[in-house]
This record gives structure tokens, sequence and C-alpha cells, in this order.
């Protein structure tokens, strides 16, 4: 053989190959589909990248596949960044994954994040805005695909907790071009022509970003914003994050969580309404007892026990109080017949009756006029003379100014 300048042990040649591999494909980015895609209790996720020409295998360590926005499968287009690397101990060379995006999921993200950014600033996400929602809504609108796993799952929950709640569905489609015209037509209607809605619920169940994609579009974000009724925006899962539910009153992580949230729980109900109950039983026999300690107090006293004892002290009172009234009222009565009697005298006195039975008269002239003087009556004037008893008719012969 000719002269060697270094041999190397196979770990050795694999570790260095590792190196160059590292250094030369570090943060590389790889489109391929996925295959033989499997997660392992561990949290780690192992499969194959390939395409028409060729495939690489691929790991994603738990920490990474945690942050994943979709559920990978098999036959799926990926967009993958990450780096090229060997394992040793099999010789073998891999891509360690850092980040996973469905094929042009990259290119959605960076449009999610401009609108984001854009209503943001308008004020569309304000919390102060945020309106909370009818503790006990009568009428509740749904706006959802007719056939999706959403209405059934929406259904079934408001029916085990109230089945007697009113719910007005307004189909439209969740996916594809046509959807967010749908949808917000769908909120618009709802506004307009059922004012007496009480609360919406806007969403679909899970799907790829894509699937998605209705629910982060800028007139979806609009009609919810403009939506007088609140809105819950129920899309997807919970790791799923739309533009709706940004702009909505309320977000729920799922279809089903939006109906338990708009509906408190029929037995928490019920067990608030036995807890008044029982509040309100506790608070009538305290009182009733009160009253019957008062009863029982009242009846041990003593005018109570004999009331005839008692009423004879009033009657006797009574006796003594109308004698001494009776008494009052003849003295009364006595001293006012006095007083009578003396003010009638003086009448009398004065009275020009009384002068008249004193011998003296009173002339009076035809209209009833009293004469005073000589002056007051004329020759030939029939005149009246009133007297004592009775009067007479005179006719005057002549006027003299003296006697």
């Amino acid at each position: 053989m000719d002269t060697i300048d270094k041999i190397y042990t196979v770990t050795e040649l694999n570790n260095r190959a590792k190196l160059m591999l590292e250094n030369e494909f570090k943060g590389i980015v790889l489109d391929g589909e996925l295959s033989n895609f499997k997660k392992y209790s561990s949290g780690h996720c192992y499969f194959s990248l390939k395409d028409a020409g060729g495939q690489i295998s691929g790991v994603m360590y738990r920490f990474k596949a945690a942050l994943l926005k979709f559920v990978p499968k098999d036959g799926l287009k990926v967009r993958v960044k990450g780096t090229v690397t060997l394992y040793p101990v099999r010789g073998s060379y891999q891509i360690l994954v850092d980040e996973m995006y469905e094929k042009g999921v990259g290119e959605l993200q960076k449009k999610f994040e401009e609108l984001k950014k854009k209503l943001e600033k308008e004020g569309l996400f304000d919390k102060l805005r945020k309106r909370p929602l009818p503790s006990m809504p009568q009428k509740i609108g749904v706006i959802t695909s007719p056939t999706g796993a959403a209405i059934r799952d929406i259904l079934t929950v408001l029916k085990r907790r109230f089945s007697n709640v009113h719910v007005l569905i307004n189909p439209v489609r969740v996916q594809g071009a046509q959807a967010p015209r749908e949808i917000a037509t769908a909120i618009e209607e709802m506004n307009s022509h059922f004012p007496d809605i009480d609360v919406l619920i806007v969403g679909r169940g899970g799907g790829s970003l894509e699937d998605l994609w209705a629910f982060n579009e800028e007139i979806v974000a609009r009609a919810i914003f403009a939506s007088k009724i609140p809105v819950i925006s129920a899309v997807g899962h919970e790791v799923d994050w739309m533009i709706s539910d940004f702009t909505a009153d309320v977000r729920a992580a799922t279809p089903s969580v939006a109906a338990e949230i708009v509906l408190g729980r029929k037995e928490e109900l019920v067990k608030s309404v036995d807890g008044a109950a029982e509040r309100l039983r506790n608070a009538l026999n305290k009182k009733l007892s009160g009253i019957d300690d008062r009863l029982a107090a009242a009846l041990r006293r003593p005018y109570l026990r004999e009331p005839a004892l008692f009423m004879s002290r009033f009657v006797q009172g009574f006796d003594i109080a109308l004698e001494g009234f009776l008494t009052a009222k003849g003295r009364m009565f006595e001293d006012c017949g006095e007083k009578i009697k003396t003010l009638s005298g003086r009448l009398n006195i004065l009275s020009p009756l009384s002068t008249l039975a004193r011998g003296y008269a009173i002339a009076e002239k035809a209209g009833g006029r009293v004469i005073k003087t000589f002056s007051d009556a004329e020759p030939g004037e029939r005149i009246t003379v009133r007297l004592g008893a009775g009067a007479l008719g005179c006719e005057v012969l002549e006027t003299k100014e003296k006697i």
C-alpha cells in the first residue's frame, strides 16, 4: 500500500462528516412531502421528507414539535427549516428540524401578521370595546357550515345544558374563496334581521391553516367588529389563533367550548336556585321562630292570662271618668242658665220695647223711618205711633217746635 497520512476509525469519520454537514448546511430551508411520520410518547417526531428524486430522514424534538400550528401527517407537503447532520451510530445523515410549516403557510403567516398589525393599530382588538356575554341568553345565533362537526358539537352541548334555548343557524361555507364573503354577510344579516339575538357563535372545526384561512380575512374581522350582537369566535382547536379570535368579544378554543361558554351549566343554575331557596327557608324559619318567642312572651303577661282582670281596671276608670263628665256637664249647664238670665235682663233694659212698655211711644213715617223732630213730619201727613201694645194710625194736624 502507498504511504498513508491518516487512518480513520468509523466513529472518527462519522463525527468529522457530521461536523462538515452541520457547518455547510446549517439553517437551510427544505421543501418536501412527509412520509413515515411518527410521533413517539416522548414527544419526539421522526419522519422522511421526499420528492420525486429522493428522500432524507428527519427528526423534530419535543420542545420544537410543541410549537407546531398543525397536525403533520403522511402525504402533506411541508417546508422545514433546520440543520443537516449525521447520526454517528448508524452513519445515516438526516435533517434536524427546528421549524415546520405546511407548504405555502410561510406566505400565509406573513399575511396574517401584516393584517393583525394593521387591525390592531386601528383599534379592532381593543379590550375596552369588548362586551360581556349575557348570563342567560334566550336566543343564540350560529354561523357555520350546516354539515360540519362544529354545528353538531354546538347543538349537542346546548341541548344537554338547556334544551329550551332558541338556536338560529345561518349556514355558510367555512373554507374556500367564497367563504369570507358568506361569513361576513351572515353576520350582517343576523344583525339587521334578527336584532333580538343575544349572542353569535361564529366558527368551524379544526383543519389546516389554509382550511381555516377564511377567519383570517379582513372582511370577516370588520363584520365582527361592526356587529351590535356580542360575538364568540370558535375556530379550530386550542392552538389555532385566527384574526377573528382577536376581533371577537370572546374567543373559544373550540365550537364545543363556545357552547359551554354561552350557557352556564344547568346543574350550576339548579344548584344556585336550590341554594337561594334554602337560604330563604332558613330566613323564614328564623323570622317565624322570633315571632313565636315574642308571642310566647306576650302570652305570659298578666293581662293576656287574665283579660277580665285587665279589663276591669279600664271599666272602673271609665265609670269614674263618665261620672265626672256628667257632673261637670250639669254644673256647666247651670252656669250657662244664670249667664243667659243676666244677659236677657240687660237686653230688656236696652230694648225699645221695654221703653214702650213704660208708656212711651215711637212715631214712624209711612216708610218706617222714625220721627225724631217736629220738622220730620208735615201737617196732614199720615204717621204710625207704635205703643207698648199695638200701634195707632194718626194724621198730623200741625207741627210745633216747642210744646
